[in-house]
């Protein structure tokens, strides 16, 4: 079975206390819903348009898996504390077997 992975990439983070606080609700709820946490905020390499923003990968055992942890309650808590101050492009992605 194909895993899904949630990818996260953040052009413009003004409030980074607030995505802290986003964070520490984010994170149990990702892990309930099976979430494993592969990459966050760490070193880019930019090729081609030259962007390094921070991105943040997180794999499930399957696209279901990362549909169902995105809907699930303590994950809609989660994004009610991401702050105005972040900007972010979300993707829910099936990868290859």
């Amino acid at each position: 079975m194909a895993k899904g992975y949630w990818v996260s990439v953040y052009p413009a983070i003004s409030d980074r206390e607030g995505l802290a606080a986003y964070d520490k609700l984010a994170r149990p709820a990702v892990q309930a819903g099976g979430g494993r946490l592969l990459s966050r905020g760490s070193r880019v390499v930019a090729r081609e348009a030259g962007i390094t923003q921070r991105v943040v990968l997180i794999e499930f055992d399957s696209l279901e898996q990362a549909v169902a942890a995105y809907e699930s309650e303590a994950y809609q808590k989660a994004l009610v504390a991401l702050p105005a101050g972040v900007e972010r492009d979300f993707r829910i992605v099936e990868g290859i077997d």
